[in-house]
C-alpha cells in the first residue's frame, strides 16, 4: 500500500505535473493547483537529455513528445565567420539508454500541454488561478488554504512552483541566488533545413556565444549569451534589432535566422543565476523539487532533467514506501542531492568560464555529468 492516499501539488510546470502524473496513476488522489490561469510555458524551446526522455518513458509521453519534439545524438562546433567553420563534433551521450536519443529539442507551450494533459487523463484534478495561502501540518497530514479562500486536507505537499515558490516560503527556507553575469537572449525561429542537430558559435566579437537547437520538423530555439545587462528598457522592435546585431558574426544557418526574426514575441532575454537549497528539502510532510529547490546555468542542458528526476524519485518512494516518516525523507536527499548538486556546481563552472573567457577542460565537465545521469535516478 502507498505511503500517501492523498496529495497536493503546486504548480503545474514539468516537475508538478510529472510528479501529479506518477502519483494519480498509482492510484493516489491528488489535487494539482497552478497559480496561472490556464496552461502555459515561456514561448521558447526547451533541450532534454535522454535522462529527461527515461521520465518521459515512465510518465506515458515519450511517443508523443518524440513526435513534436526533435531527437538528435551530435553537436557541432562552429567558428564565428563567413565560412562557420566546423572545427569540432561531438556525439551525444545516451544518457537515458541506448534506445533513446541522447537529446532532443522541444517547443515549451507543446511540452506543458502534453504534460498537463496526461496528469488530467490518469485522474488529477487540475485547478488554475489558484495557489496557496497556509500550509498547517501534524503528524499525520497538512491542512492548506488556499488564493481563492477554499481549503483542504492532504497527506503530502509537493511544492513544485519555482525559483519564486510560495510552498518553499511557508516553510521558512532562504533562497540565495547566484548570478553568473550572463545573460541570454532567446529565439524561437523558423528552422533552416540543413540543421538536423545543434550547433555552438564561437569567436564571436559581439557575444560570448551563441547556438541552436531544433524543436521539430520545422522550427528551432536559438540562443546568445552575452554579460548580464538590463535590457529591460528595450522595446520589442529594439530587442529584434539587438539579436541581430549580437548574432552578426556567425553565418551559415545563423544567417537565415537572423534574417527571419520579425516579431518580437519571438525573442526574450533573462540573467543566468543558479541556487541550491541544502537538504533536506523538506519540513514534515511539505517538500519542494525542481525550480524551487535548485535552478542551473543552461550550459549543459539539464535544468529540466534534474526537476523530472526529482518527480521520479519522490514519487518512487510515496508509492512503494509504507509511510511518510524520516526514513523516506532521508532516502529522498540521498538519492537527489548530491546528484543534483554536481550538475549545479559542474554547469556553473561552465558559465563562469565562459564569463571570464577562460579554456576550461569544458569536455571533461561534460562528459563528468553524461557519466552521472546515465546512472538511473
Amino acid at each position: 500500500m502507498a505511503a500517501v492516499q492523498t496529495a497536493l501539488v503546486v504548480g503545474g510546470g514539468a516537475s508538478g505535473a510529472a510528479t501529479a502524473i506518477l502519483l494519480a496513476g498509482a492510484g493516489v488522489s491528488v489535487d494539482l493547483v497552478e497559480i496561472q490561469p490556464a496552461v502555459t510555458a515561456l514561448g521558447s524551446g526547451i533541450t532534454l537529455q535522454g535522462n529527461a526522455l527515461r521520465v518521459f518513458r515512465k510518465l506515458g509521453v515519450l511517443d508523443e513528445c518524440l513526435e513534436l519534439g526533435y531527437a538528435f545524438d551530435r553537436l557541432q562546433m562552429r567558428q564565428a565567420g563567413p565560412e562557420a567553420t566546423v572545427f569540432a563534433t561531438v556525439q551525444g551521450t545516451r544518457s537515458g539508454g541506448p534506445d533513446l536519443p541522447s537529446t532532443m529539442g522541444m517547443y515549451r507551450p507543446d511540452l506543458a500541454r502534453i504534460l498537463m494533459t496526461r496528469a488530467e487523463a490518469v485522474g488529477a484534478k487540475l485547478r488554475f488561478g489558484i495557489t496557496v495561502e497556509t500550509l498547517d501540518q501534524d503528524n499525520d497530514g497538512v491542512d492548506v488554504s488556499f488564493s481563492d479562500g477554499s481549503t483542504g486536507r492532504y497527506e503530502v505537499v509537493i511544492g513544485a512552483d519555482g525559483i519564486r515558490s510560495k510552498v518553499r516560503e511557508l516553510l521558512g527556507f532562504t533562497l540565495v541566488e547566484q548570478p553568473t553575469g550572463l545573460g541570454i537572449w532567446r529565439v524561437f525561429a523558423t528552422k533552416p533545413a540543413g540543421v538536423t542537430g545543434a550547433d555552438l558559435f564561437y569567436g564571436g566579437a559581439h557575444c560570448l556565444y551563441s547556438g541552436y537547437t531544433p524543436t521539430s520538423d520545422t522550427t528551432l530555439y536559438a540562443h546568445i549569451t552575452e554579460d548580464a545587462q538590463d535590457r529591460s528598457g528595450l522595446s520589442g522592435v529594439e530587442q529584434v534589432q539587438l539579436v541581430r546585431e549580437l548574432s552578426q558574426d556567425f553565418f551559415g544557418p545563423w544567417a537565415e535566422i537572423r534574417d527571419s526574426l520579425e516579431d518580437s514575441s519571438q525573442v526574450n532575454y533573462t540573467k543566468i543565476t543558479t541556487h541550491l537549497l541544502p537538504a533536506p528539502w523538506n519540513t514534515g510532510r511539505v517538500v519542494v523539487i525542481g525550480d524551487a529547490a535548485h535552478t542551473c546555468p543552461p550550459t549543459i542542458a539539464q535544468g529540466a532533467a534534474m526537476a523530472l528526476e526529482d518527480a521520479s524519485v519522490i514519487t518512487d518512494l510515496l508509492v512503494n514506501k509504507n509511510s511518510v516518516d524520516d526514513v523516506l525523507w532521508a532516502e529522498f536527499a540521498q538519492r537527489r542531492y548530491e546528484r543534483v548538486k554536481v550538475v549545479v556546481e559542474c554547469s556553473h563552472q561552465l558559465a563562469l568560464w565562459w564569463r571570464d573567457r577562460v579554456q576550461g577542460d569544458v569536455p571533461g565537465v561534460i562528459g563528468r555529468v553524461a557519466k552521472l545521469v546515465a546512472q538511473p535516478e
